[in-house]
């Protein structure tokens, strides 16, 4: 039983003494000068203005997660397409149900004002 693993194991050591060896070889042999302007946020020789933390609208996110749903949806609708003879009569009615409540989730998002990028 443990002999099935014995390739995956010996892959996995190998892999993890290569990424050692590579960060150790590449400590060695790259060059090290620290300097204040180097250690700056920001090598481009400038002093930072301002805060280096920014606060995002949440909305960009929601609207990035709504377009996702409806995306992948589309997926399974083609799907959907694709078997639609085969399945019949049920199938159709499900299909029909499925883009209703699609369509009920989408007057939701846009009453809630959810799709309104700015």
């Amino acid at each position: 039983m443990l002999a099935a693993y014995t390739d995956v194991v010996t892959f996995l050591l190998v892999a993890v003494l290569f990424i050692a060896a590579s960060l150790f070889l590449g400590g060695l042999l790259r060059p090290h000068h620290p300097y204040p302007e180097k250690l700056s946020p920001y090598e481009c020789g400038k002093a930072p203005i301002g805060s280096g933390q920014v606060r995002f609208k949440v909305r960009y996110y929601i609207f990035a997660l709504v377009f996702l749903v409806f995306d992948v949806e589309a997926l399974f609708l083609y799907a959907w397409a694709v078997i639609l003879r085969q399945a019949g009569w049920p199938a159709l009615w499900e299909g029909i149900a499925f883009v209703a409540l699609l369509f009920v989730g989408l007057i939701y998002a846009w009453r809630k004002k959810v799709l309104k990028w700015v």
